[in-house]
């Protein structure tokens, strides 16, 4: 039972950049495939809603596949540094915070806080210019979608 857990850590350990991306990418396709199933296909001459969903992650898994197999030259992937994680799991954790306050604090001020906290506190940049940034984006984004591409976005409170 133990030879099978050395062999495995021995087999983590040659696995290359490339080829987890690559099998990353082959299981992604799996999931989106099965996934698809509770879409009618239709025919080449119909073609159902679950059509196109089904072809992209057929080609999603041959590109893993093939990523996979070419990724031998790769640096290995134990070896790997990542001295932007902090930085990225930040970022992902704001995201995450936009998604839920959308709804609740409307587009405007989602998107006014959002920009605020990622140029002023991640990048670190001057404070007028972040607030003058954040405001006009967070309005003139609004205004174009709102308005000229009818785009319907959350209101937060009072309107806003």
């Amino acid at each position: 039972m133990q030879e099978s857990g050395e062999a495995a850590e021995r087999w983590w350990r040659r696995l290359r950049n490339d080829q987890l991306s690559g099998l990353f990418l082959i299981a992604l396709a799996l999931f989106i495939g099965w996934q698809n199933g509770a879409y009618p296909l239709g025919t080449l001459q119909e073609p159902g809603p679950g059509y196109l969903p089904l072809l992209l992650a057929g080609f999603m898994g041959a590109m893993g596949l093939l990523i996979a197999l070419r990724g031998a030259k790769s640096p290995l992937f134990s070896s790997l540094r990542w001295p932007e994680l902090k930085r990225a799991i930040v970022i992902l954790v704001a995201c995450g915070f936009g998604a839920i306050a959308l709804e609740r604090l409307g587009y405007r001020l989602t998107v006014l806080a959002l920009l605020i906290f990622f140029l002023g506190v991640v990048e670190r940049k001057n404070g007028f210019a972040v607030v003058a940034v954040a405001a006009g984006f967070s309005l003139i984004s609004y205004f174009v979608f709102a308005t000229w591409l009818r785009v319907p976005l959350p209101l937060g409170p009072w309107g806003f």
